[in-house]
């Protein structure tokens, strides 16, 4: 017990803690390093994804296509540089750097424009282009504060204001530290704390802010959720959040390129943001180049729970890699296994669509693209930067971007992210369930793909489909359809079908169709037959225009009846009858 007591954080409190949530949180251990990909905890290194158990070609169209956005992305550029970097296990596949890590010195209102450096005075990036991480710092005292439950000097349902008594005014009495590190605080998303003229003023319009919602019945992304907690980690530890950052997560992990306020010596290795200034900026600054962009962060001295965070892309896959190592990385750990594990769980179960770890987003498609699974975790950055990490697959993307240089209209929506990450979904190769080949539906959007078998007469009664089925899509928008027809293609009803995972009980899809995340495994399929006497049977892919997930594949086709087979794709001369229009043979 006394061992229990000094841990905080243990296995059975979690239990405790879910049975607490209504059950909101189901706790499952990190999947192991899938086949093909490092194992875990090794050391990060460079290497082919051969080596990382990728394919190659998603790769380099990862990098043409975010080239591309450094043209009109449709008007303007969406980022003048960026950094990319994606990597499987402990081996970091792509390491790219493209465009300019700084190029223009102003931003002309009245003509929309970009003032360029002269040419040899512009910057190109680099691999080790440092970066400011916007949001993305919330990750960094999400961790910490993670840390602190680990220890016991945190309670997860406890009230902020029992640690930081000035934080109850407004309402906010109740409020948690769950709801604080999962926005469902009911604060409103921002501030203008910048306007204040102490720090202390700063501070007491945070503590007299009212909530926007009752706390607990919305999620509502707010800034001040996490500068809340910066305040709440500085109380009980005593620390500042740079010096908790430095001691307890970039120093162990060697993390060398992260930090709070960097030096003046390291402004040629930064990427410049906005030419900040009124109206589209809170303050008037000019060129934002090696100071942090955001306006509430630079006010409260550059250390801020919600930003500040300067980094590379390669100290983010370190830290992508300790995550998804379960907490450690080379001889340092700075969480245990059961604490990442809270990172990437979903304690927004009342909130569909909004699903939160503590810190993490997850299961996002608009930036998490084909990646995106009920445990894909990760953060994006206002000023163009994002993190994913992928635990099914044990993946992970880094996308550094300064989008809002020179100034943060040129950019909108999060399409290079969502590019990259349905490049890095695809280089996972799915092995075909039989043979050589199986068939693909491809990952486009806005698209209706077939996959139909010739006319087969089933008449007698009794005809059985089976086939091995695989998918992930985006739940609800995409969905694969088994149809069939009995008048030569005029109209087409669905045919339920069972599916069954290995290890599994056989699932009933009486509606013909599946949707969302399966677990990215095969699964058989069986679906009995109307009787006919020409019945056409077809998949139906269908994506939205918006996100698409990693798509759908269909193996091993085989139509049995009483009297023998009738159907069987390893027959060459069946398999030639089936007719595909968007579907195609992939062996990965």
């Amino acid at each position: 017990m006394a061992a229990d007591d000094r841990r905080g954080l243990t296995r059975r409190r979690l239990g405790a803690g879910a049975l607490a949530l209504g059950g909101a949180l189901a706790l499952a251990p990190l999947p192991a390093a899938a086949a093909g990909a490092a194992s875990p905890r090794s050391a990060l290194r460079p290497g082919s994804p051969e080596r990382a158990g990728l394919l190659r070609a998603p790769l380099r169209r990862l990098v043409a296509d975010a080239k591309a956005f450094l043209g009109p992305s449709p008007e303007h550029p969406w980022y003048a540089g960026a950094v990319l970097l994606a990597g499987r296990g402990g081996t970091v596949a792509l390491h790219e750097p493209i465009g300019m890590a700084v190029r223009y010195r102003a931003y002309d209102e009245k003509t929309d424009t970009g003032i360029e450096f002269p040419a040899e005075q512009q910057i190109p990036t680099t691999r080790d282009t440092v970066f400011d991480l916007a949001s993305v710092s919330k990750l960094f005292t999400s961790l910490l504060a993670v840390q602190q439950l680990e220890r016991g000097a945190l309670e997860l349902e406890a009230a902020v204001a029992s640690y930081l008594p000035e934080f109850g005014r407004a309402g906010k009495h109740e409020v948690t530290i769950r709801q604080l590190l999962t926005h469902t605080s009911g604060l409103r998303a921002w501030i203008p704390l910048y306007d204040a003229p102490t720090h202390e003023e700063k501070l007491g319009l945070v503590f007299a802010e009212a909530p926007a919602v009752p706390p607990g019945t919305a999620y509502l992304y707010s800034d001040l959720n996490l500068i809340s907690l910066q305040l709440v980690l500085e109380r009980i530890t005593g620390r500042s959040l740079d010096v908790l950052l430095h001691e307890e997560i970039t120093g162990p992990l060697g993390m060398r390129r992260t930090r709070y306020n960097p030096p003046a010596s390291w402004r040629p290795g930064i990427a410049a943001t906005e030419d900040a200034r009124r109206p589209w900026s809170g303050l008037d600054r000019g060129l934002v180049w090696g100071e942090v962009h955001d306006e509430n962060a630079f006010a409260l001295g550059g250390v801020a729970g919600h930003a500040g965070v300067f980094s590379c892309a390669w100290d983010l896959a370190v830290l992508a890699r300790t995550l998804l190592d379960g907490g450690s990385h080379g001889r340092a750990r700075i969480l245990e296994p059961e604490s990442v594990e809270l990172m990437f769980s979903d304690f927004n179960t009342a909130f569909p669509g909004d699903e939160h770890g503590l810190g993490f987003e997850l299961y996002q498609h608009w930036y998490m693209g084909a990646m995106a699974t009920p445990r894909t975790a990760g953060h994006t950055g206002f000023t163009g930067t994002s993190l994913v990490l992928d635990p099914t697959t044990d993946s992970f993307l880094v996308i550094l971007g300064n989008s809002v240089h020179p100034v943060r209209g040129w950019r909108s929506g999060s399409a290079p992210r969502v590019a990259a990450a349905d490049h890095l979904a695809r280089a996972v190769p799915v092995r075909p369930a039989h043979g050589r080949t199986a068939w693909f539906s491809g990952m486009a959007s806005a698209t209706a793909a077939t996959l139909a078998l010739p006319a087969l007469d089933t008449s007698a009664g009794g005809a059985r489909l089976r086939c091995a089925l695989w998918w992930d899509t985006e739940p609800r928008a995409d969905a694969l359809v088994l149809e069939a027809s009995a008048d030569d293609g005029a109209t087409w009803r669905p045919v339920p079908f069972t599916t069954t995972r290995r290890g599994g009980e056989p699932e009933h899809r009486p509606a013909g169709a599946v949707t969302g995340f399966s677990g990215r495994v095969w699964h058989r399929l069986a679906a009995d037959l109307p009787a006919a006497r020409g019945l056409a049977l077809r998949w139906r892919y269908t994506t939205d225009r918006l996100y698409a997930g990693r798509g759908a594949y269909v193996d091993g086709l085989r139509v049995e009846a009483a009297d023998g087979v009738l159907f069987d794709e390893s027959r060459p001369a069946d398999a030639a009858r089936i007719r595909a229009a968007g579907w195609t043979p992939s062996a990965d």
